[in-house]
């Protein structure tokens, strides 16, 4: 007979890349009950007895990639590498049969989006996209308030991400460079729109996009438009906005207001004709915003919880599998598209 009472055996994780978002992931991961990093791969050279006094247990540093896909010990990698990186790495780990944690954002391109969507199918991987905000205290809160019908039926939402990437923060190092930067929206605002496609629901039928950037001169390394504002259109007829401004000299501020049939949302504030309240007062919602982009308060743990309990139970991750990441992923494309060749795009144009 079976001792229920024996500790789970806990999914090993290797880490892909190891830079300032990867150590929210160590501890996002070591934090769960499900999964330990016993594996980093960095193109820097790393101690294991080093990084395994960091990060606690134990931790075999690599600097070949392959060599620790090869590893039977691993279940399944983190990848933290530079953007422009994420889908050659993506690719071999499905192809060595790992699953998959994925930073944002997913690829850089269309081309690289349809390859790893290709790679993840034929390898049969489990996948897990970090679209955490989803699994923040605001959007969870905001989901529970439109599936309780207190807003009706939302025919137009607006998600913005205003967060200002200077020198001042570490992502600027990189960020400013086209190769992994890649656009406002890839860069950052992608967590707007998606946040926009989860209250919305339904399927996009297209966008059209217009960028532009700040004068100021702390924002003129960027080689691309650093604020883009997009127009999304769903196929039976709802509108919604997104606004990514990462140029802007201002407090972090994720903007949320969602306007349904029976009330609206703005941010942590409500009002629904379901209620009986006074409809000149919100109604206040208790949740803790999203307002910083620092990596550490992002609510990681909640979200790999999710993905190693889905592991388990060989099911796809809940709200953020590549299947649901990528329709995000391919709106933020077509906007780009539609920035570059100022037109509307249809996402039909774009399907992986």
């Amino acid at each position: 007979m079976a001792d229920t009472c024996s500790p789970m055996k806990k999914h090993n994780i290797g880490i892909i890349g190891y830079g300032w978002v990867s150590t929210a992931h160590i501890q996002a991961i070591n934090a769960t009950a499900f999964a330990q990093v016993t594996a980093i791969c960095s193109s820097r050279p790393q101690d294991s007895a080093a990084l395994s006094a960091k990060h606690g247990g134990t931790i075999i540093a690599y600097s070949d990639l392959d060599a620790m896909l090869r590893s039977e010990d691993i279940h399944a990698v983190s990848i933290c590498s530079y953007p422009h990186q994420h889908a050659a790495h993506a690719i071999a780990a499905a192809r060595a049969g790992k699953h998959l944690i994925l930073e944002k954002p997913l690829t850089l391109t269309l081309a690289d989006a349809r390859a790893v969507n290709a790679a993840v199918k034929a390898a049969g991987v489990k996948t897990c996209v970090c679209f955490e905000c989803r699994f923040s205290h605001q959007f969870v809160a905001t989901k529970s308030v439109i599936d309780a019908g207190l807003l009706g039926t939302i025919h137009y939402g607006e998600v913005d991400y205003y967060h200002g990437i200077g020198p001042w923060y570490g992502q600027f190092r990189w960020n400013t460079a086209a190769r992994d930067g890649g656009s406002s929206l890839l860069s950052a605002g992608c967590h707007a729109m998606d946040a926009l496609l989860l209250c919305m629901g339904g399927e996009v039928e297209s966008v059209v996009s217009h960028a532009t950037c700040s004068q100021n001169a702390i924002f003129a390394q960027y080689e691309y438009p650093t604020t883009s504002v997009t127009l999304v259109r769903f196929r039976d007829g709802r509108l919604g906005k997104v606004a990514s401004v990462i140029d802007c000299l201002q407090p972090y501020y994720f903007h949320t207001h969602l306007v349904g049939s029976e009330g609206s949302l703005l941010d942590n504030k409500f009002h629904s004709t379901r209620l009986g309240v006074d409809k000149t007062k919100w109604s206040e919602l208790s949740m803790k915003l999203l307002d910083s982009g620092d990596v550490s308060d992002h609510p990681y743990q909640a979200q790999f919880e999710a993905f190693f309990a889905a592991l388990d139970r060989g099911e796809a991750m809940p709200l953020t599998s590549l299947d649901e990441a990528m329709k995000s992923h391919l709106a933020v494309l077509a906007a780009d598209l539609s920035v570059r060749e100022n037109r509307p795009v249809k996402l039909a144009e774009l399907d992986v």
